[in-house]
């Protein structure tokens, strides 16, 4: 049979943009479609625009905490939304730089979502396009909980908050994840009262809980109240005010409400049935190659249900289509680790194992802990918290590592290779850092950990012995 492309990518998120790029790099005819913009929510409505927010917010509280220092004296402009202008930019990322990428990809935008005809066709605005093989990198959307009348609310979500006409005076955010806390500080700074409401024991709770504390700390300092632990029973529009009732009898009354409790998965267009690929309703299983119960159709980023992270996405993608055009090619997602960062101030990174898997695996480790507050370059830069705090073995494996504080998001990817790479603390020790960086702090985990080794009467009579027969 003759197709039209060798390959097909529904979906021109970061999943999509990696597939279609790649395999055109690899030398396959490819079509790209995507039911709206390219980028997807990462670019337009997620990743990108949130942190020109984030942006603007940290200016606007640094100029407020200068002028009570007495270091500034003019006034503090008010930000009117649209906020910083991102539409010009992501037009410019868009038009100049991703058209570069796909030069040898056919684009098909902006003509509705693709639907599955047989297992090697799919129809989008009308025309049928078939190929030899199928990626389904359609991404999700914001999941609203199923809470008693939050259908009656004209709800807030990642998808709708960056078209507000105005700031509003007060916002109840439900969810404490990455979302949640990142919005709950940038409107906050913009003079937003926020509040946040969520199930679990802690803030960011995909990572490490005394990140969690200090970042709830931080926010309560900023004026934002959070409730943990809360299972909210109910939402009610008055038509002046929103409420939002807690099990337990708290309400809590705002202007907006923020719905940033996770995502969801959209298979209802695709039309997989006709395609004959098996899937549950929320995700579609995929092998260790990615690939559908169809061998020829793959499904890569958040729609197979792996880590929901833009990077991830990309990572999954890439593989995909190395493994796609190599039958030697066995890259699996399960054998590489996924750092993430929360872009709050202080920003809140990870990667490997928690504390708490760790104790349930029944694995041994040490925990070694550096703050910013004992080194001269954060002190000197007025950074006044933050921690690295790493999980080894005694012998320096490193199983996990927790970074919150000024430059984690860098940060991390070091400790990602090392966790990646299986490179022990001496290594780490070894390698010379920049200095004065925050990312010296690295080091300095080494050292610690060099230095209970050598907290030991045998190695110390050992040293002496040595030292003094040379």
């Amino acid at each position: 049979m003759k197709y039209d492309f060798d390959l097909i990518c529904i979906g021109l998120g970061p999943a999509g943009m990696a597939v279609s790029a790649m395999g055109a790099e690899a030398g396959l005819k490819v079509c790209a479609v995507e039911k709206s913009r390219i980028g997807g929510e990462c670019m337009n409505v997620g990743c990108i625009p949130s942190k020109s927010l984030l942006t603007v917010s940290k200016l606007r509280h640094s100029l407020l905490k200068l002028r009570e220092m007495g270091l500034f004296e003019g006034d503090i402009p008010g930000i009117k939304p649209p906020f910083p202008k991102i539409a010009d930019y992501l037009e410019y990322i868009l038009d100049k730089k991703t058209s570069k990428i796909f030069e040898k990809v056919t684009l098909v935008t902006g003509e509705g979502p693709a639907r599955f005809v047989d297992r090697h066709m799919v129809e989008v605005g009308g025309r049928q396009i078939s190929a030899r093989k199928i990626f389904i990198a359609t991404g999700t959307g914001p999941a609203v909980p199923p809470v008693e009348g939050i259908s009656d609310v004209d709800i807030l979500t990642n998808q709708n908050i960056f078209d507000l006409a105005k700031i509003p005076a007060s916002m109840t955010i439900i969810g404490g994840g990455a979302v949640g806390c990142e919005m709950a500080q940038a409107f906050s700074r913009l003079g937003t009262r926020c509040s946040i409401v969520h199930m679990d024991d802690f803030l960011i709770p995909e990572g490490d809980r005394e990140a969690g504390d200090l970042l709830e700390t931080i926010f309560k300092k900023e004026g934002i109240e959070v409730y943990n632990s809360k299972k909210i029973t109910g939402v009610e529009n008055d038509g002046s005010e929103i409420s939002l009732s807690t099990e337990d009898g708290i309400r809590i009354k705002s202007e907006k409400l923020l719905v940033a409790a996770g995502r969801k998965v959209d298979l209802d267009t695709l039309r997989l049935e006709r395609a004959g690929v098996v899937h549950d309703g929320r995700t579609i299983r995929v092998d260790s190659k990615y690939r559908t119960s169809v061998k020829h159709i793959y499904a890569v980023g958040d729609c197979n249900g792996g880590v929901m992270l833009s990077h991830a996405a990309m990572h999954q993608g890439m593989f995909a289509v190395m493994n796609a055009v190599s039958p030697f090619a066995k890259f699996q997602y399960k054998n590489y680790v996924i750092p993430w960062t929360v872009f709050t101030e202080p920003q809140v990174s990870y990667v490997g194992m928690r504390e708490d898997e760790l104790k349930k695996k029944g694995i041994g480790y040490e925990t070694h802990i550096v703050k910013y507050e004992d080194y001269g370059a954060a002190i000197a830069e007025n950074i006044e918290v933050g921690f690295v705090k790493v999980f080894s073995s005694s012998l320096g494996k490193v199983f996990g590592v927790s970074i919150v504080g000024e430059g984690s998001g860098e940060m991390i990817n070091e400790w990602a290779l090392i966790i990646q790479k299986k490179i022990r603390l001496h290594s780490v020790l070894f390698l010379a850092h920049s200095f004065p960086t925050m990312g010296f702090l690295s080091k300095r985990i080494a050292e610690i950990w060099l230095k209970k080794k050598m907290n030991n009467p045998l190695i110390q009579r050992s040293c002496r012995f040595f030292y003094r027969k040379m």
